[in-house]
């Protein structure tokens, strides 16, 4: 599987998330503690929005492992940006190549993911086909992540993001148990239009994969290092795992949940339930 990073506040340089906290996103390349796999060696990826660009996000990735990948160092210490992803990869299958690696962009949206569609060759060609022929051709790999990524967007992600997103896990779902698998779906996925963060935690198995939110600012300022402790009370981080800090200072995401950053009039979590598509 993979570990990734989702942060939205006060402009921070990537390197001060990224590289800096005790248990870095960098750090659990090498050594996650609560993924499957304790290494994520298989590629990486950053996108991040700018204050003075068009709303379209700027994308960097690469199949080297993020620990020892000079050019993303050199980009963290330069690049300070509001709202920023990061990924880094543990393939389940899928080939090691640039266009795999996350995150997925596509128009002003960011998409990331760790988890899997269970025996995703088998569904592969039915998911594809239910992706709007308009948007097939922006498909540039081969995971499933990026699959369930368009099924988003052709389940109308510009209107209704957890609508979208509960459609394309109800779709992937129905599909699954008709080609017989029963359990189909393991997701914790970040999506981003540039001006909020929408992070989802849900799996067929009801066991997902850690998602940690930081639901207060005070969270963000426990991580111990000087240069956040100005960050304003907006500022959220979704972690994969917790960077480090004072324990106690990050919140379990519950199961089958999602939070959106920043917090508005909404609670911190609402519940995730799988809906069907509408029939073509």
């Amino acid at each position: 599987m993979c570990r990734w990073l989702a942060y939205s506040g006060s402009p921070m340089l990537l390197d001060a998330v990224l590289y800096r906290p005790e248990h870095s996103l960098i750090n659990q390349s090498l050594h996650a503690r609560m993924g499957v796999e304790s290494t994520n060696g298989d590629g990486f990826g950053i996108g991040w929005y700018s204050a003075d660009g068009d709303g379209t996000p700027a994308v960097f990735r690469d199949i080297a492992p993020a620990w020892n990948n000079r050019n993303l160092r050199e980009l963290a210490a330069h690049v300070r940006s509001t709202l920023f992803f990061a990924h880094v990869r543990a393939s389940t299958g899928s080939a090691v190549q640039q266009t795999n690696c996350h995150p997925f962009r596509h128009g002003r949206w960011l998409w990331m993911h760790n988890g899997a569609i269970a025996e995703f060759p088998r569904l592969q060609r039915d998911l594809c086909m239910a992706v709007d022929p308009a948007l097939f051709p922006s498909i540039e790999g081969s995971t499933d992540s990026e699959v369930m990524f368009y099924l988003a967007v052709t389940f109308g992600l510009d209107q209704d993001v957890p609508g979208a997103v509960a459609r394309m896990a109800g779709f992937v779902e129905r599909l699954g148990k008709e080609h017989g698998v029963p359990e189909p779906l393991q997701m914790t996925v970040a999506v981003s239009d540039g001006e909020r963060v929408w992070a989802f935690r849900y799996s067929s198995r009801g066991e997902s994969r850690s998602l940690f939110y930081s639901s207060r600012a005070e969270t963000v300022r426990h991580l111990e290092l000087d240069y956040l402790s100005e960050v304003s009370d907006a500022t959220r981080i979704v972690v994969s795992e917790p960077l480090g800090g004072l324990p106690g200072v990050w919140n379990e995401v519950p199961e089958a949940s999602y939070v959106v950053v920043p917090p508005g009039q909404e609670p911190d979590y609402m519940p995730f339930v799988p809906e069907l598509p509408p029939l073509s």
